[in-house]
């Protein structure tokens, strides 16, 4: 029996009415805005690491990715892997984190939610259908500019990517 049910049940003993239960406090995700980045940070880290070693013909290496990431970027990820698996494509190629932190802007929900900002080099990825040909679009800019959202409360991990045009230059 814990101490708290042990007291409570010493005071029904004696005919007191017992008090109720104070609602807990919220605990704190983070001690500071910099913890809750950094493991905001760690988790993207992570992310990209798992998409960089996506074997398109091997089904068992997007599990990574999908544990890394949650809702709606989930599910695309899922579909997306799946789509390109049955299509035989091909990836090569690694992507590279050129700058990534926190944004200039935080929603209500922080530190809950974390965003981050991020200048991604995706020039050595190419995407190929079995016969060669890629299907990256001749118009891809190599360093992209996004915003990052990670969920650090419920089911965590990257939730949403998202292009940018404002905050930190990733101009090339």
């Amino acid at each position: 029996m814990s101490i708290a049910s042990a007291a409570l049940a010493s005071i029904a003993l004696l005919g007191c009415a017992p008090e109720p239960e104070p609602t807990p406090t919220p605990t704190a995700l983070f001690s500071s805005d910099e913890e809750a980045f950094a493991a905001a940070e760690a988790t993207y880290r992570a992310y990209v690491d798992a998409l960089n070693e996506v074997d398109l013909s091997d089904p068992e290496t997007f599990e990574p990715v999908f544990d890394l990431s949650t809702g709606d970027l989930n599910a695309a990820n899922r579909e997306t892997f799946s789509e390109m698996h049955a299509n035989e494509l091909i990836v090569t190629g690694d992507t590279e984190i050129v700058l990534l932190q926190p944004s200039g802007t935080q929603p209500d929900d922080f530190p809950s939610t974390v965003w981050l900002d991020a200048c991604i080099d995706v020039s050595e990825i190419d995407v190929r259908q079995q016969d060669g040909s890629s299907v990256v679009s001749p118009e891809r800019t190599d360093i992209q500019a996004m915003r990052i959202s990670v969920a650090q409360s419920g089911p965590r991990g990257v939730a949403e990517l998202a292009g940018r045009d404002d905050g930190a230059s990733c101009s090339e």
